[in-house]
């Protein structure tokens, strides 16, 4: 059986391309490596001894997509591709629509077209919006602060109305939380290019020296030490949500949501002191003002994804912080060392 993963050389797909090679099912890998390196498939290939194919191009174009299908049998796509900064999304809200609402769009389409049914798509936490009850479940009402959340939003509801129309189709929506770490090997992990916009490379990048210090925005909210808390998942564990993900969706038609979280919350603080803690070095830091459409609190309730796909994340926040400097420590400059 063959997966296409949509953007599956970045942080998410690479290491979802290990799990899944790892469980006997071949990949193919469409990315147009806007935010990602092919030297993450090469250690893919290194770790696993098996080859995921990269065709170089962009999930919406129709003629880079009618080429994979025509060259490869695919039976099943997991969706990756699209833009994902937040503050960009606000900056330039057209081209986050035309973007990742097109690539969805195009990509069913050429699903339809070459009979294959099967999608499992990367959706986000940020389609709950400001919702202050915790913790999350799939039935909360949805809604977004931002334009990227918005597109994710958008992207499940063509994928619902897809499902609705077509009863060949077997969706399974994945709203993920907060991934952080690395594979283990410290081969694989998060490349951001330029300055992170994600907590964990941030610290990462503080921790080796090249960025002076954090800013923790906000040490005011009515949390244990006032600083947010989020959901943080491993990232082998999501990528192994993906797995389950996709045998769910071989047996069952229609359309299904999970959350992947861990179901429990992590102050700012207490993932920076556990990686100082974990890895024994110091991240210095300072307190920020908070920023406009954070909330406080917010995690997960992952119960209806171990009842229904029998997954539950097993790794801890100090393997998290511990697989995070392994990859910084191992690859200063990322994948350009």
């Amino acid at each position: 059986m063959t997966v296409l993963l949509t953007g599956g050389a970045g942080y998410i797909g690479s290491h979802t391309a290990l799990s899944i090679l790892n469980s006997g099912k071949e990949v193919v890998v469409l990315d147009n490596l806007s935010n990602a390196s092919p030297e993450a498939l090469t250690r893919v290939e290194q770790l696993t001894g098996k080859k995921a194919p990269l065709v170089v191009g962009d999930c919406a174009n129709r003629e880079d997509l009618e080429k994979v299908f025509s060259q490869y049998k695919i039976d099943q796509v997991v969706h990756f591709a699209g833009l994902k900064a937040v503050g960009e999304s606000v900056a330039k809200p057209l081209m986050y629509y035309r973007n990742n609402l097109d690539a969805t769009l195009t990509l069913l389409e050429v699903m339809q077209e070459h009979g294959c049914f099967d999608i499992v798509f990367s959706s986000s936490a940020t389609v709950y919006g400001t919702i202050q009850e915790m913790p999350l479940k799939e039935t909360f009402p949805l809604g977004c602060t931002n334009p990227y959340g918005w597109t994710k939003f958008m992207s499940e509801q063509i994928l619902r109305d897809t499902g609705k129309a077509d009863p060949r189709f077997h969706i399974v929506l994945l709203r993920y939380f907060n991934p952080v770490g690395a594979h283990e090997s410290g081969q694989i992990g998060e490349d951001p290019s330029g300055i992170p916009n994600n907590l964990m490379p941030f610290i990462c990048q503080v921790a080796r020296g090249r960025l002076k210090e954090l800013a923790v925005f906000g040490n005011d909210y009515p949390t244990k030490d006032g600083t947010g808390v989020r959901d943080f998942i491993h990232v082998m564990d999501l990528a192994e949500g993906h797995l389950a993900a996709l045998s769910y969706a071989e047996k069952h038609a229609g359309v299904e949501v999970f959350n992947l979280g861990t179901g429990t919350g992590y102050s700012v603080l207490d993932l920076v002191h556990t990686f100082e803690k974990v890895n024994q070095i110091k991240v210095p830091y300072r307190i920020a003002p908070r920023r406009p459409g954070d909330i406080a609190t917010c995690y997960a309730d992952p119960s209806k994804a171990k009842e229904m796909l029998g997954w539950s994340a097993k790794r801890s926040l100090e393997d998290m912080c511990r697989d995070a400097w392994n990859w910084q420590k191992n690859n200063p400059d990322g994948y350009r060392r």
